[in-house]
């Protein structure tokens, strides 16, 4: 007898998944800026959609924004 298999085994089908999320991953990671360190601005921009996330009170909010605009200032002081 003669049998043939169309398709992929379960195992083969594993191995297409895990390249698949390997890829995924490490195309994540060049689109994101992976390991790079963050700049004062993408670290300001986070503050505040972190601000705008956690606070629901305007005294709050307000307050934290004003904490993010310091540390934007602090990080952009030449000589830190």
């Amino acid at each position: 007898m003669r049998a043939s298999q169309y398709g992929l085994s379960a195992f083969g089908m594993l191995v297409v998944l895990a390249l698949a999320v390997a890829a995924s991953y490490y195309a994540y990671k060049s689109l994101s800026g992976g390991d790079e360190p963050p700049t004062c601005k993408g670290a300001f921009t986070a503050c505040m959609q972190k601000c705008r996330r956690t606070t629901t009170e305007a005294p709050a909010a307000q307050a934290c924004q004003e904490g993010c605009q310091r540390d934007l200032t602090a990080c952009e002081r030449p000589g830190r």
